[in-house]
């Protein structure tokens, strides 16, 4: 059974804050749900393409001076209705690509040294990640705490603070795991 692309559902939740081109449809994809679900300019254009031939957006034209013409979408009510039942519909199973997880796996075949680094970068990765987690926590409690998208937001930004502090714990327990591994290797 083939998967549905949901990435058109993205593109369509981002143009329920009003009509935007293209570009400002990734820029605010990058300032939102980046952290979450990534969408390229090679995926927006096309989704939007599409949309506009199923009828769930429209496509309008603003002539700029001195610039080329700026393409606008905004949602029929076809395509509000349509992210609305999707909406509805229950999540289908997380699929991940975890390229930490993946190099750990086949990790016998190098030295535990390099597993090692790969673990430390990983965490510090994620380090850096609970930090910005925590910053947008704070301007979203101070800036953002009246707008009636706030718990929906901070729902968002609350799995990503849990994720990322239980992958530093994951990170301790196998930097443990390895260093053991050496000891015995020496």
């Amino acid at each position: 059974m083939k998967r549905e692309n949901k990435s058109k559902y993205a593109v369509m939740g981002i143009l329920t804050w009003g009509p935007m081109s293209g570009y400002d449809i990734k820029k605010e994809i990058e300032k939102s749900v980046n952290y979450f679900w990534h969408e390229s300019y090679g995926q927006i254009y096309p989704i939007l393409k599409l949309l506009v031939a199923e009828g769930l957006a429209t496509k309008s034209v603003e002539e700029q001076v001195g610039k080329p013409d700026r393409y606008v979408y905004a949602l029929t009510e076809k395509g509000k209705e349509e992210l609305r039942q999707w909406l509805t519909e229950p999540a289908d199973r997380p699929t991940e690509r975890i390229e930490i997880l993946l190099k750990l796996f086949f990790g016998r075949e190098i030295s535990t040294a390099d597993n090692i680094a790969h673990v430390k970068q990983f965490q510090e990765f994620q380090q850096k990640l609970l930090q910005e987690y925590r910053a947008i926590e704070q301007k979203l409690q101070h800036q953002h705490c009246n707008d009636p998208d706030y718990p929906y937001c901070m729902a968002t930004l609350r799995y990503g603070l849990y994720t990322s502090q239980a992958l530093l714990n994951w990170c301790d327990e196998t930097l443990a795991m390895l260093h053991k591994i050496a000891e015995k290797d020496f």
